[in-house]
């Protein structure tokens, strides 16, 4: 990876693991209502992990930003139901559909979505107080 040197990679990195987040949470609600015919078949939920990363010069400016470092699936079991006339169904009848809390994902998905829009912000007021300083020297 490259070196954080300025403010402006500290915000894309940042908005680039806020995408990676809304896209977990777009594939999660896309999946939210699959049938499997057994558990291993299952949909998943999947979450990213975020790490932080820090300037070469950390210690002197304090700069950091974050890092997607691995995408991993939850541990939640999905829902067995019952429904024997389902293509899917088991000898028994069940299917198995994905355990995706949909309002915890829309949760989520709200969460990124802010943060992503502040890091746009903090570039745009930033890009403003550039021009604002170029057009002074003139």
């Amino acid at each position: 990876m490259t070196d954080i040197t300025n403010i402006f990679d500290v915000a894309s990195r940042a908005m680039s693991a806020q995408m990676t987040r809304l896209n977990t949470v777009a594939s999660n609600v896309a999946n939210a209502r699959s049938i499997a015919g057994s558990a291993d078949e299952a949909y998943k939920t999947i979450k990213p992990i975020f790490e932080t990363e820090y300037a070469k010069q950390a210690s002197e400016n304090g700069i950091a930003t974050v890092n997607v470092r691995e995408i991993i699936t939850s541990d939640r079991e999905p829902i067995k139901v019952y429904m024997p006339e389902h293509t899917k169904a088991d000898e028994e009848g069940f299917v198995w559909q994905a355990s995706v809390d949909v309002e915890e994902e829309m949760v989520e998905m709200l969460e990124a979505s802010r943060q992503y829009q502040n890091n746009l912000e903090v570039v745009s007021t930033l890009r403003s107080l550039m021009m604002r300083t170029v057009n002074m020297g003139r």
